[in-house]
């Protein structure tokens, strides 16, 4: 069984538990840490995550992140100005992480996103350099109704996160689901 095989399993085991009710959005948090080097593989599978979570009654939302930073900026009326002079962008940025706090927003807030299911998120690796995943969940928290599941390219150890190997680490309340040995963190 391969790592992302793995992490199936684990996230499986989650969905099944009997959800708590009443707690805050910060412990409606999971994160599912696998190595950047799976991207592909993650991918790959995604489809499962989704029949695990629905084998156990539970909706699924995908709120794809990928394509977001592309997406903003063919919209902006000075993306010419930005790739000429890239310095301009930041203070642009600003309208970028909300523009994505907004889109992830929508995806929690949808109809589907009911406090049965799980809406997972994937493509933050996409934002590395744009945004800090930690502030994104920050501005979203209070819009979870049921589970938000962020798919993460990276690192868990001692209960510190690092999107793709690169960035110090912070400490995040999510509640990590990795691969490491099958079993739950």
């Amino acid at each position: 069984m391969n790592k992302i095989e793995k992490l199936i399993q684990n996230y499986e085991r989650f969905a099944s538990l009997k959800w708590e009710t009443g707690i805050a959005g910060p412990q409606r948090v999971w994160f599912a840490v696998y190595s950047k080097s799976e991207e592909r593989r993650l991918r790959a599978k995604v489809g499962e995550f989704e029949i695990a979570t629905k084998r156990h009654g539970h909706g699924w939302v995908l709120c794809d992140l990928t394509r977001s930073f592309a997406e903003w900026m063919a919209a902006q009326e000075y993306r010419e100005s930005y790739f000429a002079d890239p310095e301009n962008l930041d203070l642009a940025l600003s309208e970028f992480r909300a523009h994505t706090a907004d889109k992830l927003t929508a995806c929690l807030t949808s109809a589907q996103a009911d406090p049965n299911a799980v809406v997972a998120v994937l493509g933050v690796g996409s934002l590395f350099g744009f945004l800090f995943v930690s502030d994104l969940i920050k501005k979203v928290e209070a819009s979870i109704r049921g589970r938000l599941m962020v798919f993460f390219p990276g690192e868990f150890e001692n209960n510190n996160y690092r999107l793709l190997d690169a960035r110090d680490g912070w400490n995040y309340l999510a509640v990590p689901i990795t691969a490491h040995n099958g079993e739950m963190v």
